[in-house]
This record gives structure tokens, C-alpha cells and sequence, in this order.
């Protein structure tokens, strides 16, 4: 691992981690020895960071030199703490991780006193009923959206027959019970809501739909707000 990404994991490790943390556990945390965790530490400090500690006592990182302060309300911590907790109950592995990162991120640049706040946040996110995990293809489909990459699929509809689809992948919905692909499947020629769990050998295709995932997006969006519009029928 090259030095620089070295010492920002080391920083990510500092904002995650309870303080005081002991050499030991840093070392561990960002897969160095302890001599070369001391030169990183020290690096760090050279750098402007103001790291409180020393070796045999844990060290604390009082001031964190990568990120700008941030000024937020009570109230808007609230509801970022609020907002990540639902990501991590809710989300694929991945995007808890990430979710815990950012928080953790977030709160290091805040002063003391806000930090205090969204350590012991007054809302709290909670569900009984927990979604079904995640397949680990959600991370593929993410990937294909954001490279605007045709993924090749096999579907399981809702009478359970299977048919092998292509389809270009533009957004996904968290909803109560599940996740949902929004995409144009090129086998129906149309937009499809996909079942993320209904879905196997999932692969990103080399064809590409680049730059078309945002004006499709905004089409399918306006077609589903459509059809919410149009009157029922008796």
C-alpha cells in the first residue's frame, strides 16, 4: 500500500475506533507493524494533525487536519444520525460499512460540543422486521449504473418462470420488504422494476448506454408518475 493511502486509512481507522486506541490495534487495523505505525503516527503529526498519546498510554485524535470543520444545527445532526442508522439497518453490507464510515467522517470534523451531540443523539432507528439480506450482486448493479453498463442477467417473474434478460440498469429502490432494479430491459423493449432477490448469474456486459442512465431515469420516473396519475377504472 502506497504511504499517502497508508496514512488516510490510519486517519479512517482513528475516526472509527473508540479513543484512546493502542498502537497495537492500530497496527492491526491498517495491516502494519507497529514500527512502521509509529512513523505514520508521526508523519501524521509533521502533517497537522494533533494526535494526544504515546506509545504504551493509546493515542486520541483531537484534531483531524483531512477534513474541513462542519457546522450543523443540533437538529441537522439528529437527522444524519437518523438518516445513516436506517442505511445500515437497511442497506447491503456494503453501504452499512459505508454508512458507518461517513458517519464516523462526519463526526470528526464537528467542534466538541456537536460532537457530543451526535454521539448520544436523542433519535434512535430501529425495525423489528428485518429485509431479507442483500445478494451480493447489488454491489454489481450499483457498479453498472454508475459506469452506465448493460448487466446480463437470469429472472425470476412473478410465475416463476425464468428468462435470461439484459437490461440497463438505472437506480434501485430500498422499500419495506425489498429491493427493487429500475431499469430498461432490452428483451421487453421497455422500463421494468426488478426483484433484486429474484435475480441470478448477474454480470456486467461490455456494452455500454453511456450517456443516456439520466435521462432515462427522469423518463422512467415521469412514466410511473403518470400511471399514479391516470384515473382507475370501475
Amino acid at each position: 500500500m502506497a504511504r499517502a493511502d497508508r496514512l488516510l486509512r490510519l486517519l479512517s481507522v482513528f475516526r472509527m475506533l473508540p479513543q484512546p486506541v493502542t498502537a497495537a490495534r492500530l497496527a492491526e487495523e491498517t495491516a502494519v507493524s507497529e514500527r512502521t505505525l509509529y512513523r505514520d503516527i508521526g508523519a501524521l503529526r509533521a502533517a497537522g494533525a494533533l494526535i494526544d498519546g504515546a506509545a504504551g498510554a493509546g493515542y486520541t485524535l483531537t484534531e483531524d487536519p483531512a477534513l474541513p470543520p462542519q457546522m450543523f444545527t443540533r437538529l441537522e445532526v439528529e437527522a444524519l444520525v437518523l438518516g445513516l442508522a436506517e442505511v445500515t439497518l437497511s442497506g447491503d453490507p456494503m453501504l452499512a460499512k459505508a454508512a458507518t464510515e461517513a458517519q464516523a467522517k462526519i463526526i470528526a470534523t464537528l467542534p466538541d460540543r456537536v460532537q457530543r451531540h451526535a454521539i448520544h443523539a436523542v433519535s434512535r432507528s430501529y425495525r423489528y422486521e428485518r429485509r431479507k439480506p442483500a445478494p451480493p450482486h447489488l454491489q454489481i448493479l450499483r457498479e453498472a449504473a454508475w459506469e452506465e453498463r448493460a448487466v446480463d442477467l437470469t429472472y425470476r417473474d412473478a410465475s416463476g418462470q425464468l428468462t435470461d434478460r439484459r437490461i440497463w440498469p438505472l437506480g434501485t429502490v430500498f422499500l419495506d420488504r425489498e429491493v427493487m432494479c429500475m431499469a430498461f430491459c432490452c428483451l421487453r423493449q421497455g422500463f421494468r422494476r426488478f426483484k433484486v432477490l429474484e435475480m441470478t448469474d448477474v454480470r456486467i456486459s461490455e456494452e455500454s448506454f453511456r450517456p443516456r442512465r439520466v435521462p432515462l431515469l427522469r423518463a422512467f420516473i415521469e412514466e410511473m408518475r403518470a400511471e399514479r396519475l391516470r384515473p382507475s377504472r370501475a
